[in-house]
């Protein structure tokens, strides 16, 4: 069993430019800072050392089995000139909830940090604990008070653990190099397979998919790099065993923090709700697909990259997506009964409970849409969800493919998000996966262009394509 243990980067330079002050006739050379990056990285093991159930798939029955590999959490702190810190975290989980966000935003209000300047980004594993208020339904059913308390616990450790390695990439904030270029890597592939009975999940070598790797490499005053953020469009679903593991993406972590010592190695997930890593279902894979991420990330650091400059403009929009017709109590209470599965049965459940207590029963999910503005030079999306690849590659389509860069599973991972074409196709992505995050059904039409036109208003005219 792996016990939790921190490991912090920090580098200390003084980097100044000179200029001329005139002053009774006498010339003076003054030092004053020059305006540039300052960053910090951190990293914390957050394996847990009891047993717990982990989320992803709702065919488990026991809490996990043993620890294959430890999971992490990796913290990037930012800041340009004398403006606050920025901090990114891409965390092994299958979906850290808005509450948990919440929490750490709290805690680190002493660094002046604000809710736009705060990204968490799930790598999606689904070999990661479960986290209070996340697919909730997952299993059909309420945890047993011992395994629900466990949860509980895993939860409030895992937030405490994200504060403490915030504060410790902030504490080793210095000046740095931020630069960045882009990779390719194939072993995503779409997985909505028509059938004549409908989408099955399997690969679609037809369907669309999203290769792009973009790479943010940073460095300090010795040309030593000291953080690379990756994000690649991908489920984490190598491996479905009810064994720890923070599958390709934790592989690519560490087989770039092996290729980089002094590194912190942070990998997020783009818009790959639709997409699975193939081949898939043998353990030497998980090592196959993150080590091909891996070298592909290295090529880049390693070759010549577009450097970065700021300021760093941070914004978000609370949109509201809403649902389409739902169930009337009747036929919450006919669900209750003669559902098909333990899930639709608790899901009715659930929701002719909240009736009974007077609550209404949502009828829209509050939705959030981020973006980070590097200077002219980049432009970083972060969506809530499972978002499928549609965004991914409309969003770069509409912009600078060079410029725009969108992870999902971004600050809260409340449910699949679809597009219009996924909506209005269906199947699990399109609305048959809000059964296991408990949403009383699926979205109306109209979404994609709610969550395009949000990044819009965050993204200028000045990162379309030149």
């Amino acid at each position: 069993m792996h016990l939790k243990n921190s490991q912090s980067q920090s580098w200390v330079i003084k980097s100044q430019s000179p200029a001329i002050l005139v002053l009774a006739g006498l010339l003076i050379v003054v030092q004053p800072a020059m305006a540039g990056w300052k960053a910090g990285a951190a990293r914390i093991n957050i394996t847990p050392a009891y047993p717990v159930r982990l989320s992803g798939y709702g065919n488990r029955k026991t809490e996990f089995e043993g620890v294959k590999a430890p999971i992490w959490a990796k913290v990037l702190a930012l800041s340009w000139d004398e403006e606050p810190p920025a901090i990114v975290m891409t965390v092994d989980n299958v979906g850290v909830p808005s509450t948990v966000r919440d929490s750490v935003l709290a805690a680190l209000q002493d660094q002046h940090l604000t809710t736009e300047r705060l990204a968490i980004c799930s790598t999606h594993t689904h070999c990661a604990p479960m986290l209070s208020g996340n697919l909730s339904n997952l299993f059909g059913m309420d945890l047993p008070a011992e395994e629900q308390e466990r949860v509980e616990r895993y939860t409030r450790e895992l937030t405490a653990d994200l504060i403490k390695a915030a504060h410790e990439a902030i504490s080793a904030m210095q000046p740095a190099t931020l630069s960045m270029g882009h990779g390719e890597v194939k072993f995503a592939g779409n997985r909505r397979l028509p059938t004549p009975t409908g989408f099955a999940n399997s690969p679609n070598p037809a369907g669309p998919t999203d290769h792009d790797l973009p790479v943010l490499k940073v460095t300090d005053a010795q040309g030593v790099v000291r953080a690379v953020f990756t994000s690649y469009a991908c489920h984490c679903t190598t491996m479905a065993w009810n064994f720890i593991h923070p599958d390709w993406a934790g592989m690519a972590q560490a087989a770039l923090e092996q290729a980089y010592p002094q590194a912190v190695a942070l990998t997020a997930i783009g818009c790959g709700a639709d997409q699975n890593p193939y081949p898939r279902s043998q353990e030497a894979l998980l090592h196959q697909h993150g080590e091909s991420l891996a070298q592909e990330a290295a090529r880049v650091v390693n070759g010549p990259t577009r450097p970065l400059q700021g300021p760093l403009a941070c914004g978000v929009r609370n949109i509201a997506l809403p649902y389409g017709t739902l169930p009337t109590p009747e036929q919450w209470a006919a669900q209750a009964k003669e559902g098909k599965t333990i899930h639709e049965k608790h899901l009715a459940g659930l929701y002719l409970a909240m009736l009974a207590r007077h609550e209404p029963v949502p009828t829209e999910l509050p939705y959030m849409v981020q973006a980070w503005r590097f200077g002219d030079g980049l432009a970083m999306v972060f969506l809530n969800g499972e978002v499928v690849v549609d965004y991914g590659l409309r969003l770069k389509r509409e912009y600078d493919k060079e410029r725009m860069w969108v992870n999902s599973y971004s600050n809260n991972v409340p449910c699949y998000i679809p597009s219009e074409r996924v909506l209005k196709e269906g199947g699990y992505e399109g609305g048959g996966a809000m059964l296991y995050y408990a949403r009383p059904g699926k979205f109306a039409p109209g979404l994609e262009d709610k969550i395009i036109g949000a990044v819009h208003e965050l993204v200028p005219e000045a990162f379309k394509a030149r």
